[in-house]
C-alpha cells in the first residue's frame, strides 16, 4: 500500500492545526513530524508539547522522525505525547538494538533512517525488527531541498533488503519529493512518501489529492 505522509515542517505554524486538518480531510494517511535538535542537524524544530497539542487535531498516524543525538533518551517522551511510529537515525546512536526494543515495547512501529551518504547496508542487522526503512533523499535538517538522484539506487537497495528479509517492511523516502519525481521513488520501491513544500505550498487540499492520485496509479 502506498502512503502519503505530509511533512508539517513545511506548514505555516500560525495555522498548523488547520493545515493538518486540511491534509487529513483530503485523505493523507500519515502526518510526518520532523524533530530536530540543532546538534544532529543544524536546525531546531519542535518537541513534545507541540506534538501533544496536535494529537487533539487528528487521529491519523503520527510518523515521528527523530533527527536528534542519542534518541534513546526520548523514546518514552515521544510515545507519551502521541507518536504512532518512531524513526531514528542510525548515525545518531550506538544503541539501536535497545531503541528498537523500547519502541516496540510501547506498542509502536519502529523505523531507522539513513542519511544520503550512509549505505542502507548499515541496516541489514536490524531487518528482523524493522517496520520501516527511511531513506533520506536530501541532507537532513532543512526543508525545500532538491531530490538527490543518486539516492534512487538506495531506495532500490532498501526494497531489495526488505524483500530478502521476507517481512512487510515499509520503505519511506523523505526529501525533495514533488509531483514530478514521486513516480521515480515509487518505482524504485518506496511505498511511504514524505512531501513537505509540495503539499503545503499553494492549495494544500488539491496538492494532497494530486499526490494521492499518483500513489494510486503507480505500482
Amino acid at each position: 500500500m502506498n502512503i502519503l505522509a505530509p511533512s508539517i515542517l513545511a506548514a505555516d505554524f500560525a495555522m498548523l492545526g488547520e493545515q493538518i486538518r486540511t491534509v487529513d480531510e483530503a485523505g493523507a494517511q500519515y502526518i510526518h513530524i520532523d524533530v530536530m535538535d540543532g546538534i544532529f542537524v543544524p536546525s531546531i524544530s519542535y518537541g513534545m508539547p507541540v506534538i501533544k497539542s496536535l494529537r487533539r487535531v487528528t487521529d491519523k498516524v503520527f510518523d515521528v522522525h527523530l533527527m536528534i543525538e542519542k534518541p534513546e533518551r526520548y523514546i518514552g517522551a515521544f510515545a507519551d505525547c502521541g507518536a504512532d511510529s518512531i524513526t531514528f537515525h542510525i548515525e545518531a546512536t550506538e544503541r539501536a538494538d535497545e531503541i528498537l526494543e523500547d519502541i516496540h515495547g510501547r506498542g509502536l512501529k519502529a523505523g531507522i533512517s539513513v542519511k544520503p551518504d550512509t549505505p542502507v547496508e548499515a541496516l541489514r542487522g536490524f531487518m528482523d525488527r524493522l517496520d520501516m526503512i527511511l531513506v533520506m533523499t536530501v541532507e537532513p535538517g532543512f526543508g525545500g531541498q532538491a531530490y538527490l538522484d543518486f539516492c534512487t539506487a538506495k531506495v532500490e537497495a532498501a526494497r531489495k533488503m526488505a524483500e530478502e528479509a521476507g517481512r512487510s517492511i515499509d520503505v519511506q523516502v523523505d526529501g525533495g519529493i514533488t509531483l514530478d519525481n514521486v513516480e521515480t521513488a515509487l518505482c524504485a520501491g518506496a511505498n511511504v512518501i514524505v512531501a513537505g513544500s509540495s503539499v503545503f505550498g499553494g492549495d494544500i487540499a488539491a496538492n494532497t489529492r494530486a499526490f494521492l492520485e499518483k500513489l494510486r496509479c503507480t505500482r
